[in-house]
């Protein structure tokens, strides 16, 4: 008796043991998306966002993309700032004017789905200034989540 129950034993343990360890292929199957399967919504957006900042347009750049509420988060060089309209005061008094602004290039890398209404695209971005200033690039990672229909950034961090 002690022999079959300890044996039981150590098939419960093995079997427990292997089922902790084995992928679950469900929840891969919701957060594996190939970079290139982006909603092409955000697509959209991020290349609106380029044309306006190279119009020199930051308030454009800002409302065609951002959540306009004061949980948006904004993590740069100089910490978080939250809400919309902080960020695009920051936006306004880093670059004053068009020299400033320079030319953006947007690259976007990857897009990972975070549920049906929430994802986050990865990437790098280029601000070319001309002679008279160094140009200047860094990479993002945006929360981006979908609000009345729309998929808008809640969270950016660029470095």
């Amino acid at each position: 008796m002690y022999k079959s129950a300890y044996s039981s034993l150590v098939f419960i343990g093995i079997a427990l043991i292997w089922g902790c360890n084995t992928p679950n292929e469900t929840a891969q199957e919701v957060v594996s998306v190939t970079p290139h399967q982006w909603p092409g919504e955000i697509t959209e957006r991020m290349q609106t966002q380029e044309d306006a900042w190279n119009q020199g347009d930051i308030p454009s750049f800002m409302n065609g993309a951002y959540w306009a509420d004061d949980s948006m988060l904004f993590i740069g060089k100089s910490g978080m700032t939250w809400g919309f309209d902080a960020t695009l005061q920051n936006y306004i008094k880093s670059y004053p004017n068009p020299e400033a602004m320079g030319i953006l290039t947007f690259e976007n890398k990857h897009w990972r789905a975070l549920g049906s209404d929430h994802g986050m695209l990865v990437g790098h971005w280029l601000l070319t200034r001309g002679d008279s200033l160094e140009d200047l690039a860094g990479s993002y990672s945006l929360i981006w989540e979908r609000i009345a229909g729309e998929w808008l950034i809640i969270a950016d961090h660029s470095s």
